[in-house]
């Protein structure tokens, strides 16, 4: 997934060395701490942005937050949840913009995977494969593009720039060997640390059932077997980790039939698919117990663990028929200014995704919220997540809570 701030390399320096070691402000809330409240039933967590994981203030397009501020973010991420992912910093334009073995830049993921590890937390990386931000250097070479083909649209680059690829492409093999090249050595630096993957990212093509696969530069010079090749050069870099096949808009009926349809292919083909990843961007005139409960008892005939990857609910008037990933689209969802009785329906609306939730605790084992607070959210005007841009916990927080405690007295 992704988000609308913008990526900054000045964050990363001689100060943010000195605030990794930096303890964050005290930080808590009355009551249990969503990660215990639910830690007999799965793992809880928050995306991160990389202020978060290297304690240093920004000041960027879409974001900005004071050294004091970032420092009650850490604070909340360590006393809330147990798992982490990051919003950007392992992405293909984040994690290596250049070609070739000299052309990538780790100090951010590695202070992401640092600030995991010395918290103790289950640490997913995010993503190896994908149609967004990826430089365009990876599908350029010699070969000039079939004439029965149009260019996939814009693709997001590093810093959400867009661009339109027509030149000439790589070959089938030249793309092939730079996928595992990457692959093999992203997931080789970190085997042992990061604990799953997001190995594919939204490959499945939206709109109508006649396409299952996006049209994407992947599917267009290697085919469909870009993905099954993927999971494999991930598991041969780390056997131990989990592999996800991650996508959105599977609230939809015709969504998650594709979905289900390429992750049977996949089995078939014998790719190493080891979890599947939901993102659960949702709105709260839609959200409910049951559609999310459908859409997880549909995703279990799969027989994998579930995985809900990028949890918000958005409160804007815009966007509430929506549940796409696309930066720019997600910009116009929030606009509007928030529905009636926000507050009340955001808290309506987790309770009853939670309560889903618990109802499918076998196969659920981890739930990711996109943010840690609305003030670092990609869709902050939307107010999506549990605690609000100063980390207070809203009503919707409260709600969480209050079903993981009425299902625990319930079972006694």
């Amino acid at each position: 997934m992704k988000t609308e701030h913008e990526i900054r390399p000045s964050y990363i320096g001689g100060v943010t060395a000195i605030l990794l070691a930096t303890q964050a402000t005290a930080w808590s809330a009355e009551g249990p701490a969503l990660k215990d409240a639910y830690g007999d039933d799965f793992r809880v967590g928050a995306a991160i942005t990389r202020s978060i994981a290297t304690g240093a203030a920004v000041q960027a397009r879409f974001l900005s937050r004071t050294q004091e501020e970032v420092q009650r973010d850490r604070a909340l991420v360590i006393e809330q949840f147990d798992q982490i992912a990051p919003e950007n910093d392992l992405k293909w334009a984040l994690i290596h913009p250049e070609e070739g073995p000299d052309g990538y830049e780790w100090a951010a993921a590695d202070a992401y995977v640092d600030f995991g590890l010395s918290n103790g937390m289950y640490v997913v990386g995010h993503t190896l494969v994908w149609h967004g931000q990826t430089p365009r250097w990876v599908f350029q070479g010699t070969n000039p593009p079939p004439a029965e083909v149009r260019s996939p649209g814009e693709i997001p680059e590093r810093g959400f720039r867009r661009f339109r690829f027509t030149g000439p492409r790589a070959s089938r093999q030249e793309l092939v060997e730079r996928m595992r090249d990457h692959i093999h050595t992203v997931v080789g630096r970190y085997k042992g640390k990061i604990d799953a993957w997001d190995v594919v990212n939204e490959a499945i093509a939206d709109g109508s059932e006649t396409n299952v696969l996006r049209n994407s530069l992947w599917l267009q010079i290697i085919g469909p077997d870009f993905i099954a090749k993927a999971f494999e050069y991930a598991h041969e870099a780390d056997p131990d980790a989990v592999l996800r096949y991650n996508d959105y808009g599977l609230e939809d009926p015709v969504k998650r039939r594709k979905f289900i349809t390429l992750v049977k292919s996949l089995q078939e083909q014998g790719a190493p698919v080891m979890a599947i990843g939901t993102q659960a961007h949702l709105n709260v005139s839609s959200a409910s117990f049951e559609s999310m409960d459908k859409a997880l008892t549909e995703l279990e005939e799969l027989g994998l663990p579930i995985h809900v990857t990028e949890l918000d609910i958005n409160s804007a008037r815009g966007g509430q028929r929506g549940t796409g990933a696309d930066i720019a689209e997600n910009a116009a969802t929030t606009q509007g200014g928030l529905v009636d009785e926000a507050e009340q329906r955001l808290a309506e609306a987790y309770g009853g995704v939670f309560r889903a939730f618990l109802k499918h605790r076998a196969s659920v084992q981890v739930v990711t919220f996109w943010g840690a607070n609305d003030g670092v959210s990609w869709r902050s005007r939307g107010k999506p997540l549990l605690f609000d841009a100063d980390n207070q916990p809203k009503p919707a927080f409260d709600a969480v809570i209050r079903v993981a405690t009425d299902a625990a007295e319930t079972s006694r």
